[in-house]
């Protein structure tokens, strides 16, 4: 735990939400099972395996101490939040989360690099906001900047980040769709957070029967794919993203481009590329975008995997 504890000895106070600690990188032997996540102003540790009362109280006080020294910067006052959430097949439902100290904001509403996001840390595994994406939509963002006018189809929304970044880049159009009812509400509370209501449309509905609608608002400057790596009943990626290649070249404008994206530690880049090549070879891949420094990892096949494809004129 120790490498855990020095990086929050060292931490500078946090502005915008982000991974503070990323043991899940292998990078820190003894801390596979542990990460810090900060969204502003509450901090949250996840652990997959359980801690032991001894442990918190270890990491408690590494955080009071810290928090302290922040504390006594200019115009800092805020007692110390954190969450502490264990997932592991041994605790009731697969996770436990705890409020461990102050109180967590409602609504939370957190920041990355100017937009706003509302999260939710104390419910759930996913907080409403997936920090390991940051690049992808300052991507997103940029390109949306380069390229005006653009219309942008996000599938798997969620709760629509990629959205609020297309869209406060410059994007004239996005098209979310998702599944989940609750997530698309969410993004649609996101996108008033930002301003940028006007200009989204949101489908609440399985992508794979929706074609129709899909197709008929296209085509697409940029179409986003950000599918769970597995969810029984919805998506599996070994079968399913199959499925979403073949769609690309009749869902993209000439000149057109995707964004893969996939977060399966067990299937490395080949497995989108070499897919990519056999059913949708009018795709030619221009670049892997880079993961936030934070979340290094021992593999390069095992992170994060961002790919981004130009359909050819």
């Amino acid at each position: 735990m120790q490498a855990l504890l020095d990086a929050i000895a060292t931490t500078p106070l946090p502005s915008d939400a982000g991974r503070l600690f990323h043991g899940r990188g292998g990078l820190h032997p003894g801390c596979e099972h542990l990460s810090l996540d900060v969204y502003p102003p509450v901090w949250v540790l996840t652990s997959f395996q359980p801690l032991t009362d001894g442990e918190l109280a270890t990491v408690h006080s590494a955080l009071a101490q810290r928090w302290g020294t922040l504390q006594s910067s200019p115009g800092t006052s805020q007692p110390l939040t954190w969450v502490y959430q264990c997932r592991h097949s041994g605790v009731p439902h697969g996770q436990d989360t705890r409020l461990m100290a102050g109180t967590v904001p409602d609504p939370h509403v957190v920041t990355e690099a100017g937009a706003r996001y509302a999260v939710h840390v104390l419910r759930g595994q996913n907080h409403g906001l997936f920090l390991d994406m940051a690049e992808g939509r300052r991507w997103v963002r940029e390109h949306a900047a380069t390229h005006r006018g653009l219309t942008v189809l996000n599938l798997f929304s969620y709760t629509c980040a990629f959205s609020v970044a297309a869209l406060l880049g410059g994007a004239r159009r996005v098209v979310n769709v998702d599944m989940a009812q609750g997530a698309i509400a969410i993004g649609q509370h996101n996108h008033g957070l930002n301003g940028v209501q006007m200009s989204a449309r949101f489908l609440a509905h399985d992508i794979f029967s929706t074609w129709g609608k899909i197709t008929r608002n296209g085509p697409y400057g940029l179409v986003i794919l950000d599918p769970p790596s597995h969810q029984k009943g919805s998506f599996v990626a070994t079968k399913d993203y199959a499925r979403l290649m073949r769609r690309l070249p009749d869902l993209l404008a000439p000149g057109g481009h995707a964004l893969l994206c996939l977060n399966a530690p067990e299937l490395g880049v080949a497995f989108l590329q070499d897919q990519m090549q056999a059913l949708a070879p009018e795709l030619v891949f221009e670049q892997r975008l880079p993961n936030p420094p934070v979340f290094a990892d021992v593999s390069a096949d095992r992170s994060l995997k961002v790919l981004v494809y130009r359909l050819v004129n």
